[in-house]
């Protein structure tokens, strides 16, 4: 867990799923909210879904990337 913890808040990591969440995010905000977005009448429930929305692609890049860089540090010490 340590190994995992180090890479994922490596400035790297975080970049590239600031990167991530924020296009994968847009794209699934546009699609499921553009008619209240377009047309301005979002509530709060929306925004909540919405952050959301920007939230979890961000929480799978920095999985995907962190346990990369783990399992590659973990072969690299095996050799």
């Amino acid at each position: 867990m340590k190994l995992f913890l180090k890479h994922a808040i490596h400035k790297d990591c975080i970049f590239i799923s600031i990167k991530a969440g924020l296009v994968v995010g847009t794209i699934l905000a546009l699609i499921n909210h553009y008619h209240a977005i377009f047309s301005g009448t979002v509530t709060t429930t929306e925004i909540l879904q919405i952050l959301a929305t920007y939230f979890v692609p961000y929480l799978v890049a920095t999985f995907g990337s962190a346990m990369q860089a783990r399992n590659t540090e973990l072969e690299e010490r095996k050799n």
